[in-house]
């Protein structure tokens, strides 16, 4: 799997998390730290934002 499809990945299972369960669980903070490690680590490696993140694709297509 790529970096930036683990991003999207693990901060797909965090929102997931976040509305099942809500933000202060432990699952919930758990899967929040995973997607930022994800997420930085595709960033250190040159990937940008948009890549990683749909929200920020959107924004740039406007």
């Amino acid at each position: 799997m790529t970096l930036t499809r683990a991003a999207q990945a693990a901060q797909h299972a965090a929102v997931r998390a976040n509305t099942l369960h809500g933000p202060a669980r432990p699952v919930t903070l758990a899967l929040l730290a995973a997607a930022s490690t994800a997420t930085a680590r595709a960033w250190d490696r040159g990937h940008p934002v948009h890549a990683i993140h749909p929200a920020q694709r959107a924004d740039r297509a406007r």
